[in-house]
């Protein structure tokens, strides 16, 4: 990419968590496989979820890592779990973390779907 888009200081930011989360084997397929129709959205997602959430100082990545894998997994969004359980590496998240985090998936999304309203 030649061009920085919209905001450059947070878009660089984004790019480096992005690499240092995902890897840069996974960013850099990203953006040689990004169209012209695509890349907005590539940009998007590396400035806005990248360079400004993931890069807030509340949470640690650690952190930011269990709550993205257990999002997901109560979404269903299988690849994207797969994507982030790969990406605990790179954060601190542990394999403990990772159960952990799904069996509360499996109790606040999966009981809850299940569970009928009483009648009363």
């Amino acid at each position: 990419m030649d061009e920085v888009p919209g905001n450059a200081a947070r878009y660089r930011t984004g790019l480096a968590v992005r690499r240092a989360v995902l890897g840069d084997r996974h960013v850099d397929r990203a953006e040689v496989t990004a169209t012209d129709f695509d890349q907005p959205f590539q940009e998007l997602i590396t400035e806005a979820a990248w360079g400004t959430v993931w890069s807030r100082p509340g949470l640690s990545k650690r952190e930011r890592s269990i709550v993205t894998l257990a999002l997901l997994a109560a979404l269903g969004h299988d690849e994207e779990v797969a994507l982030h359980v790969r990406a605990t590496a790179n954060t601190g998240a542990t394999r403990d973390d990772i159960c952990e985090a799904f069996l509360h998936v499996a109790i606040y999304a999966g009981v809850p779907a299940r569970v009928q309203p009483s009648m009363n």
